[in-house]
């Protein structure tokens, strides 16, 4: 777990790939990407059974742990309109009616686009980015990472991974990029793929690494 000060909040982030905001009992999460599997495996491609649930008892476990009032999927909380197969959208009810205490929002990414709003009966409030909340009108809640004047962005979208090592003995290691006005967060899905991150030299990256995070020596 790291601690850092953005946009005038204090937020920690945490080896399960996520940032827990204690000022407002919220957990950040970007890029679940529920129903990715389904969407592939309804294109006729082979890949995995099971990840919806993985992801949904990751994001359990974080709720529990932190006693967490609220969750904010930073964008691509549902994959395509292909995810909305009956068994993934009842399990997916299943998960919230257990968790019917704890708001939930959505701020809207791509894929949210495509996949359309959760449908109303799991409670998630959906907004547009930029998303502000009163307590830190100095951080702005989206899913591109895209600077924005007057505010410290704080987004999904890029799946960021940092490669350490050398030779044989490299790894790509999901990571959070904390740039001058942009922060990306790994994405939280368990069915996602990662994009290596290009460092500016005053960039601060958090590698996630056995079940830590790790902070990184900047560039030279």
């Amino acid at each position: 777990m790291s601690r850092i000060e953005l946009g005038g909040a204090t937020l920690e982030l945490l080896a399960q790939k996520a940032i827990w905001w204690a000022a407002e009992r919220s957990l950040l999460i970007a890029d679940a990407h529920i129903g990715k599997a389904v969407s592939f495996r309804r294109l006729g491609v082979p890949v995995p059974h099971g990840t919806t649930d993985q992801t949904l008892d990751s994001l359990a476990a974080l709720i529990e742990h932190h006693a967490a009032a609220r969750v904010i999927f930073l964008g691509d909380l549902l994959h395509s309109a292909r995810t909305r197969a009956t068994a993934t959208l009842d399990a997916f009810a299943r998960w919230r009616d257990g968790r019917a205490g704890v708001d939930m929002w959505l701020v809207r990414g791509n894929h949210d686009k495509h996949a359309g709003d959760p449908p109303a009966e799991l409670g998630i409030r959906c907004v547009n980015e930029p998303h502000v909340f009163p307590s830190a009108p100095g951080l702005a809640l989206c899913h591109h990472p895209v600077a924005q004047s007057g505010v410290y962005v704080l987004a999904g979208h890029a799946h960021p991974c940092v490669t350490v090592g050398r030779g044989i003995d490299r790894l790509r290691l999901p990571c959070f990029h904390i740039g001058a006005a942009v922060g990306v967060l790994p994405a939280f899905g368990a069915f996602t793929g990662m994009h290596a991150i290009v460092r500016a030299p005053a960039d601060r990256v958090y590698a996630v690494a056995d079940n830590a995070v790790h902070a990184l020596p900047p560039t030279p």
